[in-house]
């Protein structure tokens, strides 16, 4: 083409356009930029560039002016339509060779007009798609009214007219439910419904059967067509901080939900367990450099803990999850159990990090490491108090409800005088590895204070045999003996030493601090100590042995 053409085609192209409008002609021109090739989308070298534009569109919610426009315009390219905003930037135009779209928004998204215009024809407005651009609004909120009375009915089952707050957060089929602003005690989720790219089966009506299974649990009716409608939505447990869950409690929630939980990013559990619990208590800077915490309680040297985190490979990964999506109301308890149990284990390892991470006063310490196992249990190791070997106490968290703990010692070292029952009663009456750790301690010392009256009896002339049956006796019931001590020294010490035990008020403020850092966990032990009648922990301990 020569230069002469060329500027003949200009000036024809300027003769024809220069009694339209400004805007006409960027109208025009939008429509020849976005005109999609004559050609296959697969075809496309540029199609791999585009797919992952519409994903990033998927995960997007319309929350707003500019992302309805994004997604008005991804949908006209998943479509075969082409589309263009207009220069004040609330109208958006989806055009094809027969007709054009013309959709009018307010600045917060909302849509105010909706028009179709047919070639040659003026534009007129077409209540149908405006209809449905709200009815999925409409149809939302009737699909969570829905979930709202199964979740109502399910809170009401087994429940009795004394039942208290705390029991419905720790053994109610859906927790504690409340409606939106309600003050509560316990680890808080909200359910929802939000937006998505892809259809999914959401109730009409409510599906719990007014019959309970064979099995006693609930039994909810199927997502038929008559009980369901098709939506661009799904429902959504929301927490309101990012909640650290084991790549296992993940995936089995996304066993039960039949969804895919997105945006995860895999790490080490115990870093993130740390990370969060740093973060609500205003320190998570802290983790930077250090996997250290030093712990002080009453009554005892400090301790100091270092966590063993592990690597993002190891069988122990997790992810942090805000939030978990689902479609059937049924899986709701089962979801809320998994959360439970993930919440007593974080509580039990978040019990270790403090916001000290070095001995100021250069007290006295006691050292351990906190080291994942397996599966859901992990290990505590500490030096014997008496000898230099390493002694080790593996707690596994078995449910939210059940705690199972084993004492490891080398076989030539002195016994400890804390049998397994006593460390699993001892965790699940406190949920906090200190305050555990001090009972041990405790208790092996009096083992050691025990052995020197011991030596100290030897001086005196007595039948050879009677020496024998009581070492014999000692070594085979060690714990029955030193429980019933401990007990009555925790008994003699309370009238007059309250530094020497922990009151019920110091009991009540330790519930407080576990709130802050895990609050389902910190409910179940406010309620335990709410049952108990003893003024100390370790001393309640002790009675139920």
């Amino acid at each position: 083409m020569t230069v002469t053409s060329i500027n003949a085609l200009m000036e024809q192209l300027y003769l024809k356009y220069q009694q339209k409008p400004w805007t006409e002609t960027l109208k025009l021109v939008h429509f020849c930029m976005d005109k999609p090739l004559r050609c296959p989308v697969s075809n496309d070298p540029g199609s791999p560039l585009l797919l992952c534009m519409e994903k990033i569109q998927r995960t997007l919610n319309a929350k707003s002016l500019f992302s309805m426009m994004n997604r008005l315009e991804s949908l006209s390219r998943q479509k075969g339509l082409n589309s263009h905003v207009s220069p004040s930037g609330t109208t958006c135009y989806i055009t094809s060779d027969m007709f054009y779209i013309e959709v009018q928004l307010e600045k917060d998204g909302n849509v105010i007009d909706a028009k179709l215009a047919h070639l040659g024809e003026a534009p007129v407005i077409c209540d149908d798609l405006v209809e449905h651009l709200s009815e999925m609004k409409a149809k939302g909120y009737l699909a969570l009214q829905s979930l709202e009375k199964d979740l109502y009915s399910m809170s009401l089952l087994d429940r009795t007219q004394d039942v208290n707050r705390v029991t419905e957060v720790l053994h109610g089929k859906v927790g504690h439910l409340v409606y939106c602003g309600s003050q509560v005690c316990g680890a808080k989720i909200d359910v929802t419904v939000e937006g998505t790219d892809m259809l999914h089966k959401l109730p009409l009506s409510p599906l719990l059967d007014s019959q309970p299974g064979e099995d006693g649990n609930p039994a909810f009716l199927p997502l038929t067509d008559e009980l369901s409608m098709d939506l661009s939505a799904y429902f959504l447990l929301k927490f309101h901080q990012p909640f650290p869950m084991s790549s296992s409690s993940i995936e089995e929630i996304q066993r039960l939900t039949g969804i895919q939980i997105t945006g995860l990013k895999l790490a080490p559990l115990y870093e993130l367990i740390v990370q969060s619990t740093l973060k609500e208590k205003g320190s998570e800077d802290l983790f930077t450099h250090k996997s250290r915490f030093f712990v002080s309680l009453p009554d005892s040297p400090k301790h100091c803990y270092f966590i063993n985190t592990g690597s993002a490979k190891s069988d122990l990964a997790g992810a942090l999850v805000s939030k978990i999506p689902f479609t059937h109301p049924k899986c709701v308890p089962d979801v809320i159990e998994i959360l439970r149990h993930q919440m007593a284990y974080n509580s039990l390892i978040s019990s270790c990090v403090s916001e000290k991470h070095t001995n100021e006063d250069d007290s006295e310490l006691l050292y351990f490491e906190v080291a994942p196992h397996k599966n859901t249990s992990f290990s505590v190791f500490f030096l014997h108090p008496m000898k230099e070997n390493l002694a080790c106490v593996i707690i596994d968290v078995v449910t939210s409800r059940e705690v199972q703990c084993s004492l490891h010692l080398n076989p030539r070292d002195p016994t400890l005088n804390s049998s397994d029952g006593f460390i699993s009663r001892a965790v699940k009456r406190c949920m906090s590895v200190p305050v555990v750790m001090r009972a041990i301690f405790r208790n092996a010392a009096k083992v050691e204070a025990d052995s020197k009256m011991q030596v100290d009896t030897k001086q005196k002339p007595e039948p050879a045999c009677e020496q024998i049956t009581d070492l014999n006796s000692l070594e085979e019931s060690p714990s029955v003996a030193g429980h019933q001590d401990l007990v009555v020294t925790d008994k003699q010490s309370v009238p007059d030493s309250p530094k020497e035990n922990l009151s019920t008020a110091k009991s009540e403020a330790l519930g407080d601090n576990m709130e802050k850092s895990n609050p389902t966990v910190s409910m179940e032990t406010l309620c335990r100590v709410e049952e108990s009648t003893s003024t100390a922990i370790t001393e309640a301990v002790m009675k139920d042995m």
